[in-house]
């Protein structure tokens, strides 16, 4: 598990730079955010030795289990959310996260903003987009972004950094990754989170600067 954990991260973070060089990317401009969700503390190891610091966690209970001794013996952890939040966990995730994903409510982005001024902190933030108007998929419809956007920076003063999607698993993810950065340019924002084990590279040619990897470097989920 140590070694092909390792040597598959090596072979994802060669993938992100051959699609950086192809499409003309900056080297080094596409962060890679190694999904760690259902995988234990001891199965996280072999990755930050092998020198990943930046890692996304689905739910807040599970990351706040296992990452504190992590946090401990590797310093330069970032840890960004990129599943569902509840606003009833607002203040652990705010405490527990250095980035979050997946702002698609009003209620939500409120929350956090209250629980990030209370806290002293204000973390990095991505609205989440339903590109594929999905009916069981969380995130904002595209029509309804731009608004949304401007609630979320000028009303609540949320720092909007950029969009994130997950297209629809049967579709092609291309016209969906060109769709967010269609969104994202049009309201300012340079940060695409959008890309996972299947489509990075596609998405590191559509613009992406953060691609959310996980089965690709740790396998399987049971």
């Amino acid at each position: 598990m140590a070694h092909s954990a390792a040597a598959q991260l090596n072979d994802v973070l060669s993938g992100i730079r051959e699609a950086e060089a192809a499409h003309g990317r900056e080297a080094g401009s596409v962060c890679l955010v190694a999904v760690s969700k259902t995988f234990e503390a001891e199965d996280i190891r072999p990755v930050l030795d092998a020198g990943q610091r930046v890692f996304g966690e689905n739910r807040v209970q599970e990351a706040m289990g296992k990452w504190p001794q992590l946090w401990t013996d590797y310093p330069g952890i970032e840890l960004h959310l990129i599943g569902p939040l509840q606003s009833n966990k607002a203040k652990e995730a705010v405490a527990t996260f250095d980035v979050i994903h997946t702002i698609d409510r009003e209620k939500i982005a409120r929350a956090l903003k209250a629980e990030m001024t209370v806290q002293g902190r204000d973390l990095p933030c991505f609205i989440q987009v339903n590109t594929g108007e999905e009916p069981q998929k969380a995130g904002i419809a595209p029509k309804e972004t731009d608004d949304f956007i401007r609630l979320c920076r000028e009303e609540i003063g949320l720092n909007v950094i950029g969009l994130m999607c997950i297209p629809p698993v049967d579709e092609a993810p291309g016209p969906h990754f060109a769709l967010l950065e269609k969104i994202a340019r049009r309201n300012g924002l340079t940060q695409l989170s959008m890309g996972m084990s299947s489509d990075y590279e596609i998405a590191v040619s559509f613009g992406a600067t953060h691609v959310r990897v996980g089965s690709a470097i740790f396998g399987g989920r049971g």
